[in-house]
C-alpha cells in the first residue's frame, strides 16, 4: 500500500512540474515577449570587424565574411534608433539643445537686399526746344552738379525764329498786344526766362546758342548726349539724383510678408562700414510679388548727407520685435533642420545621457531670425541635434536607419560605427553614379563660388597626399577664404539658403580645426569629416563638372573614409606614400 502511495505521488508532482513548464499562460507570454524583443533588436556583425551592424545577414563590405548575429550590438535601441561613440561625438564636435520657447531666442529677422537710388529725388534733364549741342558742360557720370550751372549750350533754328517774332512784335505791341503777348509766351513755353526775353527785346539782337540750366542740385548719374548730336524737344539729355537720401531695396521671402508692415523700426548694415548701424523705418512693401525669385521688396528710406551709401552697395536689414501667430511659440535653431523635397527633418536624442539618436518629421511654419517656429513633430523638452546635423544623418544612413534622403530606412547600407565621410544613399558597387539626391536648382554664380570651395578643397588633398603639413594649414586657411567670400545672395530660394547655411556651418568647422592641427593625423582625422558636408554640396547644388568619390575601406583603423577627386585615377590622402593607390570610385556626380 505504502509503494502505491509513492507512485502516486511521485506522478502528482511530475503533473504539477509539467503543468508548470509548458501549460502556465503568463510563461509562454513572457517567452513569447522575450522573443519578439530579441527578434526586434537582432543585429549583424563581422567578427573581424565588430564595428560592422546590419539590420539583417549578409557580408562583411570590407573583408566580405559572412555576418554573424551580434548578441549585445543594439541593446535596448528601437527599430529606428542607432547609437554613436563616444569619441565619434567628440570628433564630429556633435552638440544638442532642448525645444523650447522663443523667449531666449533672437528676436530679429535679418533681410538682405542693396541701395538704390530714391527714386522720389531722381530728375531728367531735358531739352525744351529741338536743336543741335554745340558745347556740354558735363563730361562724365557720376559729376555733382549745382541748381542754376549750365550743363550744355545748344543752337536752335526754331528758337532763332522765335527771337525774331518777338522783335518785330516788339514794335508793334501798342497796335497788336495780343499778338506781342502770344510771342513772349512761346519764349516761356520753352523755359526762357522772364530776364532773358526782355534782354532779346531790349537789345534786339537774336542770340544763337542758349543754354540748358540745371533745375536741382545733385549726382549726374546717367549723360544720354553727347556734343555734336542733333535732340528732338522734350529728349532727356541728364540723369541727375540727388542722393541725400537712398533708399534699402530688401528681399522678403513669401512665407514671410505677414511679419512685415510699414513703420517698423530697422536697423541697416554693411560691410563697408563695420560697426556702423543705420537707424530708419520701413517706407513701403511692395504689393506685387516677384514670380521668379517668390519675394516682395521692403523698401527703407535713409539719410545719406555724408555721402557714405552708394547705389549697388549689398547691406543688411534687422527687424526687432516682430509678431507671431500668437501664444508660446515652439522653436528650433535652423542649423538643426535637414530638407529634402517637402519634408523637413531633425535628430532626436531620446536618453539625455546616452549617445542614441532617431529621426524625427516635423513641421516648420515660419522663419524668426535664426529659428523656426515648429508647428508639430516635436514638443517642449525634446532634446535634438542642433550642430553635427549632416554628420549623424551620415551615420544613420550607414546603419540603415531612417534618415533624410531614406525615410524607410535601407537594408541594403553599409555601416561603419562613427564614420563620417560617407555621401548618401550609395551603392557599394556602383561605377556610374546618377544622384539620387533631388538637386536644389540654385544660380549659375553660386556654383562657380561652391567651384571655387572644391578647388580648394583639391589643394588641401593634395597636401595630404604629399605629407606636407605646412601646405595642409596653408590650404585649409585658403578654403576658409573661399567660404567667406560665399555669397548667400545668390540663393534666392528659402530652402536652398537654409541647406547651404547647414552645411556652411560644419564646412567653416572642421576646416578651422585642421588649420590649427600641427600633426599630420589629426590633420586627416579632420579631412575625413570635412569631406562629408563638401560631398553634400556638390550632390545637393551641383559645380558644373563630373566630380568622382572615391573611398578607401582601410583608411581611419579600417573603418573606412571618402574624399573628392577630379579625376578617376585612385590617390589616397590617409596614407600619403604608403598605400597612395588603395581605394576604388564609388560614386560619380555628373
Amino acid at each position: 500500500m505504502k509503494k502505491y502511495i509513492v507512485y502516486i505521488a511521485v506522478l502528482l508532482i511530475g503533473l504539477l512540474l509539467g503543468w508548470w513548464l509548458f501549460g502556465n499562460p503568463s510563461h509562454k507570454e513572457g517567452e513569447h515577449d522575450h522573443l519578439k524583443v530579441a527578434e526586434t533588436r537582432q543585429m549583424w556583425t563581422c567578427s573581424m570587424h565588430p564595428q560592422i551592424m546590419q539590420p539583417e545577414p549578409g557580408d562583411c563590405p570590407i573583408c566580405g565574411m559572412d555576418l554573424i548575429p551580434a548578441e549585445t550590438a543594439a541593446d535596448g535601441l528601437s527599430a529606428d534608433q542607432f547609437q554613436l561613440t563616444d569619441n565619434a561625438m567628440a570628433l564630429a564636435n556633435i552638440k544638442t539643445s532642448i525645444v523650447g520657447t522663443n523667449s531666449g531666442a533672437d528676436q530679429s529677422i535679418k533681410l538682405s537686399g542693396k541701395i538704390v537710388e530714391n527714386e522720389e529725388a531722381n530728375v531728367v534733364q531735358v531739352s525744351y526746344f529741338t536743336g543741335r549741342i554745340e558745347q556740354l558742360n558735363v563730361s562724365f557720370k557720376g559729376e555733382e552738379v549745382k541748381k542754376g550751372q549750365r550743363l550744355a549750350t545748344i543752337y536752335s533754328a526754331e528758337l532763332y525764329a522765335a527771337q525774331q517774332e518777338l522783335i518785330t512784335a516788339a514794335t508793334l505791341k501798342e497796335s497788336q498786344p495780343e499778338l506781342y503777348k502770344a510771342v513772349r509766351n512761346k519764349l516761356k513755353l520753352w523755359k526762357l526766362s522772364e530776364d532773358q526775353i526782355n534782354g532779346i527785346e531790349a537789345s534786339g539782337t537774336v542770340k544763337e546758342n542758349f543754354p540748358v540750366i540745371a533745375t536741382v542740385s545733385g549726382t549726374v548719374t546717367d549723360k544720354l548726349v553727347e556734343e555734336g548730336d542733333y535732340i528732338k524737344q522734350g529728349q532727356p539729355l541728364f540723369k541727375i539724383a540727388n542722393l541725400n537720401t537712398v533708399w534699402a531695396n530688401l528681399d522678403v521671402y513669401e512665407n514671410q510678408i505677414d511679419l512685415f508692415k510699414t513703420g517698423q523700426d530697422i536697423t541697416i548694415t554693411t560691410h563697408a562700414y563695420p560697426g556702423k548701424a543705420f537707424k530708419a523705418r520701413v517706407d513701403f512693401i511692395d504689393p506685387i510679388l516677384d514670380s521668379g525669385t517668390r519675394t516682395v521688396k521692403l523698401r527703407v528710406v535713409l539719410d545719406n548727407k555724408d555721402g557714405l551709401l552708394k547705389p549697388g552697395m549689398f547691406v543688411e536689414g534687422r527687424i526687432q520685435g516682430f509678431e507671431t501667430s500668437g501664444g508660446q511659440v515652439l522653436t528650433i535653431p535652423k542649423s538643426a533642420v535637414l530638407w529634402t523635397g517637402e519634408r523637413s527633418v531633425v535628430y532626436l536624442k531620446p536618453q539625455p545621457d546616452q549617445p542614441i539618436f532617431e529621426m524625427r518629421d516635423i513641421i516648420l511654419g515660419k522663419p524668426l531670425g535664426a529659428y523656426y517656429e515648429v508647428l508639430g513633430g516635436l514638443k517642449r523638452g525634446d532634446e535634438i541635434v542642433t550642430n553635427g546635423t549632416f554628420t549623424v544623418d551620415a551615420a544613420a544612413q550607414l546603419q540603415g536607419k531612417k534618415s533624410m534622403m531614406n525615410k524607410d530606412g535601407s537594408t541594403s547600407m553599409t555601416g561603419h560605427e562613427g564614420h563620417w565621410g560617407t555621401p548618401p544613399i550609395m551603392s557599394a558597387n556602383q561605377e556610374n553614379y546618377s544622384n539620387p539626391n533631388e538637386r536644389i536648382t540654385v544660380s549659375v554664380g553660386f556654383q562657380k563660388q561652391l567651384k571655387e570651395v572644391y578647388e580648394a578643397y583639391i589643394q588641401l588633398k593634395d597636401a595630404l597626399v604629399h605629407n606636407d603639413r605646412k601646405a595642409v594649414k596653408d590650404a585649409a586657411q585658403g578654403l576658409m577664404g573661399k567660404l567667406d567670400d560665399m555669397d548667400q545672395t545668390e540663393l534666392a530660394d528659402t530652402i536652398a539658403r537654409t541647406h547651404w547655411m547647414s552645411l556652411e556651418n560644419e564646412l567653416k568647422l572642421v576646416t578651422s580645426s585642421i588649420s590649427k592641427a600641427t600633426a599630420l593625423k589629426a590633420q586627416r582625422s579632420h579631412f575625413k569629416h570635412l569631406s562629408s558636408p563638401i560631398i553634400h554640396a556638390i550632390q545637393i547644388f551641383g559645380i558644373g563638372e563630373k566630380v568622382y568619390v572615391e573611398f578607401c575601406p582601410m583608411a581611419d583603423n579600417n573603418k573606412g573614409a571618402y574624399w573628392l577627386s577630379k579625376e578617376k585615377k585612385v590617390i589616397n590622402p590617409y596614407f600619403g606614400g604608403a598605400m597612395l593607390t588603395c581605394g576604388e570610385v564609388k560614386q560619380i556626380i555628373e
